[in-house]
């Protein structure tokens, strides 16, 4: 089965971090007949460079938007090019082992209506295997239904999908944040069939930063804004609803060593 991967790139990404986040990609065992690198407005030289090491050996399609417009419109730019119906995600600082994709294809292999498929993630610092933490995921299609109501069922940069259904609940919406939760929500409002992986194939860049963008109000507010929008169109109950507002307004009013330790000990 051929596969796209998606990918998108802005002038403040660290050059080295998106070389080691391309190379992963460019080296699956099952490796993509095209990857497509939305440059989300004019990028520096350093990042041009990565894109050209890699243009010898991969099909990198390259699509340059005039201005930074924002991770969803970027998404919803490169899916446009991308020419085959399934699509593998990838964020431009993370690590995707080699077999990642080709475990992916097999499910959708197996099951011929599978829609999407993600997998748990290992959290780093600094060297890939520097491993700090778990970010888990429910696995079978029943379990992420259920454990959509409250949280995301699937890291993002994980994923794999399939165009059209992706398209026909109209792509990612225009959110600053917290896009990927608009999609999923849309997706199994529309019945989509998922799965996640058990295995552990991807390795996410995790930093001091990483606890100041979750504990902004612009996060906290789009994701009350998304799961409100969710109860109203019946997709969860007002008590999950409630759940979701209370935990992420203490997330953000809590002091960031408090929401450290949640982080750790409870969320993980």
């Amino acid at each position: 089965m051929q596969y796209s991967v998606l990918m998108t790139v802005y002038k403040n990404d660290n050059p080295d971090y998106f070389d080691l986040s391309l190379g992963s990609m460019v080296n699956q065992t099952v490796k993509p007949n095209e990857i497509v690198i939305v440059k989300d407005g004019p990028v520096p030289d350093a990042l041009e460079q990565v894109i050209n090491k890699y243009a010898a050996k991969a099909n990198i399609v390259q699509v340059q938007l005039e201005v930074n417009q924002g991770l969803g419109k970027a998404l919803n730019e490169g899916i446009k090019y991308c020419s085959n119906e399934l699509i593998a995600r990838m964020d431009s600082d993370d690590f995707s082992m080699p077999n990642r994709c080709e475990l992916e294809l097999k499910e959708f292999e197996a099951n011929p209506s599978l829609d999407i498929i993600g997998c748990p993630v290992d959290e780093f610092v600094g060297d890939i295997d520097n491993i700090v933490g778990v970010r888990d995921v429910p696995y079978t299609n029943e379990d992420i239904y259920t454990f959509a109501r409250r949280r995301d069922p699937f890291n993002h940069p994980t994923v794999m999908y399939r165009k059209s259904k992706v398209e026909s609940v109209g792509c990612y919406s225009d959110y600053r944040k917290n896009q990927d939760t608009d999609l999923w929500i849309k997706l199994l409002s529309a019945g989509a069939v998922c799965a996640n992986l058990k295995e552990h194939v991807f390795r996410f860049r995790f930093d001091e930063g990483t606890y100041r963008k979750r504990k902004s109000w612009i996060n906290t507010k789009i994701l009350i804004e998304i799961r409100y929008k969710a109860w109203k169109s019946g997709f969860n109950s007002f008590g999950d609803f409630l759940m979701v507002f209370i935990a992420q307004m203490g997330m953000y009013i809590m002091p960031e060593s408090v929401q450290k330790f949640v982080y750790k000990k409870i969320l993980r």
